[in-house]
């Protein structure tokens, strides 16, 4: 089952809407097909894991990261295959929540006398799962908020200067993140100060991240990197209704997407671009926003984890805090999380925190 995480993560960024998947054949202690779900279209893993064991599959036992599918889709049903194919046992990791599935597969396999377990390795599964399960459970992507600090909790300096509080390994991390998530999210206010790329720029990183801002009532000047040629095409703006018709024209003249959704008092509504994200396949959203995109979306509650890096380094009061106000004056109403993973990044320190109900699973930034 490791064997089959692992090759699951070989479609990351490929698949969506549907999750990524990784399956295993194994006859006589030995590994006769694997498989994954390399891409939206093509050959689910259990399929290219059957495919490559060929007559092998007869008789052996599939080990499958989530729940063959029992369905027709833009592929046929995964469990049709194993049927034909004479997979005598299915290990399954975890069943699939999408209502289309939800224990569908499950049944059609053992009514085809098919021996069928499900938890192997459930745990670690759910966790790269998280993205995908969020959408049904929440109706909503998993939300990742990246924040990169000094011990006392600055982000930059008075003059607004951020680079270069942590190290090189914690910003290769950061990468990491980004080639991980579906969406990288920024404020108009990050725009502005830094003019970032928001690409994962790490070796053998193919596909990129949608690079989407928050800027309600498009004030961005047009001039910024994520605006021009080659980044414009993989850039989403999101603004309120209210946002002037001319500066949403002068955007998409350039190949950048405009969304309107809902703006209360002023700022995007994190839960109606998340519900939006959701609709179009998007499974891992990675907040890489100043204080004041971040502090909204934890204060509306959509904030799933946080990826802290610290500096070993002290700025003082004069600083930006990462946080700002969240409406939770004692003690006893703090937000409080289960601590996921921690880790050295070449001198700094790395804390994963989740604020879901779920108990500890295994997580890793390598």
């Amino acid at each position: 089952m490791r064997r089959a995480i692992d090759l699951a993560e070989r479609g990351r960024g490929r698949t969506r809407p549907n999750p990524i998947v990784g399956a295993v054949v194994v006859r006589g202690g030995r590994i006769v097909g694997e498989g994954w779900h390399a891409r939206l279209g093509d050959r689910h893993a259990e399929v290219m894991a059957l495919d490559r064991a060929g007559r092998r599959a007869r008789g052996a036992t599939m080990f499958v990261t989530l729940e063959p599918c029992a369905h027709t889709g833009r592929t046929p049903p995964c469990v049709d295959a194993l049927i034909r194919a004479g997979i005598r046992r299915c290990v399954v990791a975890l069943r699939d929540p999408n209502p289309i599935v939800d224990g569908r597969g499950l049944a059609r396999l053992r009514r085809a006398g098919i021996a069928v377990e499900v938890g192997l390795l459930g745990a670690e599964v759910a966790e790269q799962l998280g993205g995908y399960r969020s959408v049904y459970a929440k109706r909503r992507p998993r939300v990742t908020w990246k924040i990169a600090a000094t011990l006392d909790g600055k982000i930059a300096d008075a003059g607004g200067r951020s680079r270069w509080i942590t190290s090189t390994m914690a910003r290769r991390f950061a990468h990491t993140l980004r080639a991980r998530a579906d969406v990288v999210v920024v404020g108009a206010g990050t725009v502005a100060a830094d003019d970032p790329r928001l690409t994962a720029r790490l070796p053998g990183v193919k596909i990129q991240p949608l690079r989407l801002v928050c800027d309600a009532r498009l004030r961005l000047p047009l001039a910024r990197r994520l605006f021009r040629a080659p980044l414009a095409r993989g850039t989403v703006v999101a603004c309120g209704p209210a946002a002037p018709a001319a500066r949403r024209r002068a955007l998409e003249a350039r190949g950048v997407r405009v969304l309107s959704v809902p703006a209360p008092g002023g700022a995007v509504s994190p839960r109606a671009l998340l519900r939006r994200l959701a609709a179009e396949g998007c499974h891992e959203v990675l907040v890489e926003g100043g204080a004041h995109l971040g502090t909204s979306w934890l204060r509306a509650g959509v904030v799933d984890r946080l990826a802290l890096a610290t500096a070993p380094m002290v700025m003082g009061g004069e600083g930006l805090s990462w946080c700002g106000p969240l409406g939770r004056r004692r003690l006893e109403r703090a937000l409080r999380g289960t601590v996921m993973a921690r880790a050295e990044l070449g001198g700094d320190g790395l804390v994963v925190v989740d604020f879901g109900p779920r108990g500890r699973a295994e997580c890793s930034p390598a």
